[in-house]
């Protein structure tokens, strides 16, 4: 029995050193870090731009009425993965008048809507501001390199309206365009919007997104 039991435990050490050793379980790939939102201002075309505003040291730009998006503020966005957002602020168009004023005929009140479009004419949103101006704490800044006292423009932006946009990941192109204008000025009632004739005016462009990876 004891030579048996010799026999039967030495063929069970070859057959265990036989095996091979067991790999440890792979690990699961580790997964590549999102690539971190960019803000950036974006390339902007501004067919009318009105100037530079003495306190908030923006660019301001007219938005004209139209329909073709080759005609309005051609806003170029560079390549991004997945959606990016597009943001501005969007701002009555005033004319001030220190005659009006001294006169105590300058009240204003408007509401202009534009639309944000692709390049096809897609619309893809739109942005509207409401604002009424009756002195000139209500403009929220002046336009410098004007001929009016201290070199003021007469066009200035009144009310302020933050607009957001979502931009689809194959959009790298847009157009801001007026769509349509309800003004009440000392000239009358205003509702007709002739391609063209400025509805608004945007300042703060910006664009937040995820940069696209580099083709090489």
């Amino acid at each position: 029995m004891p030579v048996l039991l010799a026999v039967v435990v030495a063929g069970m050490s070859v057959q265990a050193q036989s095996r091979p050793p067991r790999k440890p379980p792979a690990r699961p790939a580790a997964k590549a870090a999102p690539v971190p939102l960019k803000t950036i201002t974006p390339e902007v075309k501004c067919p009318s731009l009105i100037g530079m505003g003495i306190q908030t040291v923006r660019s301001f730009c007219d938005i004209p009425a139209g329909r073709e998006a080759a005609q309005g503020i051609v806003i170029t966005l560079p390549p991004h993965t997945g959606p990016g957002t597009l943001t501005f602020d969007l701002h009555a168009r005033h004319v001030y008048s220190e005659d009006e004023m001294k006169r105590g005929k300058a009240y204003a009140r408007y509401r202009a809507v534009v639309g944000v479009l692709t390049m096809t004419g897609e619309l893809l949103d739109r942005g509207a501001v409401d604002a009424e101006f009756r002195s000139a704490t209500d403009l929220f800044d002046r336009i410098g390199g004007g001929a009016g006292p201290g070199s003021l423009k007469a066009v200035a932006p009144a009310g302020r309206e933050q607009v957001v946009i979502t931009v689809p990941a194959a959009v790298q192109q847009v157009s801001l365009l007026g769509e349509t204008l309800d003004a009440v000025t000392p000239a009358g009632h205003e509702t007709a919007v002739m391609p063209g004739r400025p509805v608004a005016i945007v300042s703060n462009l910006l664009f937040e997104y995820r940069p696209a990876p580099v083709r090489r």
